[in-house]
């Protein structure tokens, strides 16, 4: 290969390795909306004050809690900040509730994630 190959591939890999590291370090956003636990919002459409104890229930015991954005309608799966482990009492305590959550934020095959840092 020529200078001029191996430096433009050399350019490649740079701008590459950069862009991985980008994307591993994404910086934190704030979404406000609702909490709402993944099993009954979804298949029933169960939330509002009404719903607020079985909504508790279902994330304590694990059900996933999904966050819809204020204004966009927007779902948001809520993680908690280290594997294995389970979400904050503060998501869990407010579920029903409009919070803003604060956090990392990831897209994957078109679902949308929140690690969640805060919840204000």
């Amino acid at each position: 290969m020529n200078r001029l190959t191996t430096f433009g591939l050399g350019i490649i890999v740079a701008i590459g390795l950069a862009g991985i590291a980008l994307a591993a370090d994404t910086a934190s956003t704030s979404v406000t909306g609702n909490l709402e636990d993944a099993y009954c919002y979804g298949t029933m459409g169960a939330k509002g004050a009404g719903h607020k104890a079985c909504a508790i229930k279902c994330a304590s015991a694990g059900i996933p809690v999904t966050l819809i954005e204020k204004g966009t309608e927007k779902s948001y799966i809520l993680l908690p900040n280290k594997d294995a482990s389970p979400l904050p009492a503060s998501v869990t305590s407010r579920m029903e509730d409009e919070v803003t959550v604060t956090g990392k934020e990831y897209s994957k095959n078109g679902t949308q994630y929140i690690v969640v840092e805060s919840v204000k």
